[in-house]
């Protein structure tokens, strides 16, 4: 921690204007030198022509900018073409589906007037298939209320027994409690 801070504090302590001395125009003095190094690379860059490729490569991508712009005009009309097509193809279908809802209708009302007659028949059968469903599907509830009550009741016995029994004398009443349940249950 003590080699961190000793450099830390030293650099803190040298400051830019200890840095510069003597008169101003003297290569001792580093501010001059540090203007001179930096007009000499503006002079470089002049020189080899990169404020001039900069320009053009700003150009290039104008106008491959402006070119893009153009694309997207012309997609632009294009869709609006293709939306108008589309527009005018719905209106087409909207009319078609129109009449084929009204033709539906139609027989739809013919249907109707069949499927009564068929209905009137068929509901004396399904009342009947009904009925015996109803039957089957309360014997079933019964039968799983039973089963469900009864496995409810092994494990209460289970914990009760578990609670009560001395580690001894557990094995034995399982097993009896076991084959009373399953006499039970059959």
């Amino acid at each position: 921690m003590k080699k961190i801070i000793l450099p830390a504090v030293a650099a803190l302590a040298a400051t830019p204007a200890a840095a510069a001395s003597g008169p101003f125009f003297s290569l001792h003095n580093t501010d001059f030198v540090v203007t001179l190094g930096f007009l000499l690379f503006i002079a470089v860059l002049v020189y080899f022509k990169v404020p001039g490729m900069l320009a053009g490569l700003l150009d290039k991508r104008a106008e491959g900018i402006q070119d893009e712009l153009d694309e997207a005009r012309k997609l632009r009309e294009e869709a609006q073409t293709l939306l108008a097509s589309y527009e005018r193809k719905q209106r087409e279908v909207a009319d078609q589906a129109d009449r084929i809802v009204a033709h539906a209708k139609q027989e739809a009302e013919l249907a109707a007037e069949q499927a009564k007659a068929d209905i009137k028949a068929s509901i004396e059968r399904r009342l009947l298939a009904a009925e015996g469903q109803i039957a089957s599907a309360e014997a079933a509830a019964i039968k799983d209320v039973r089963d469900r009550a009864a496995a409810v009741a092994i494990a209460a016995a289970r914990d009760v027994v578990a609670d009560q029994m001395t580690p001894a004398n557990a094995g034995k009443l399982i097993d009896d409690a076991i084959a009373e349940v399953g006499n039970k249950l059959h």
